[in-house]
């Protein structure tokens, strides 16, 4: 076996529990989001759906939908506030 890893590095829960963000579902509501294909939103993303994961519903309120023609030239929702639940 190797040396033991002393880096810190990678996602960890509430309780120090290391978790990998590829083995979570992702929420229906993600794929079809303007910000899901957008690298530099992902860490952001996943960190949205790691504190939500095992709740009965998934909110994002960052959510820009690739299907709505309602958004702002800085791809911005006009109802940004509201929020979308899922």
């Amino acid at each position: 076996m190797g040396e033991p890893d002393d880096k810190i590095s990678g996602f960890y829960d509430d309780d120090g529990t290391k978790s990998d963000p590829n083995l979570m579902e992702k929420p229906s509501l993600c794929t079809t989001c303007k910000k899901d294909d957008e690298k530099r939103e992902e860490l952001l993303c996943t960190l949205n759906r790691m504190d939500q994961q095992g709740e009965d519903e998934f909110r994002c309120y960052a959510y820009v939908s690739k299907y709505d023609d309602s958004t702002n030239e800085n791809n911005e929702s006009t109802n940004e506030d509201e929020g979308i639940r899922f």
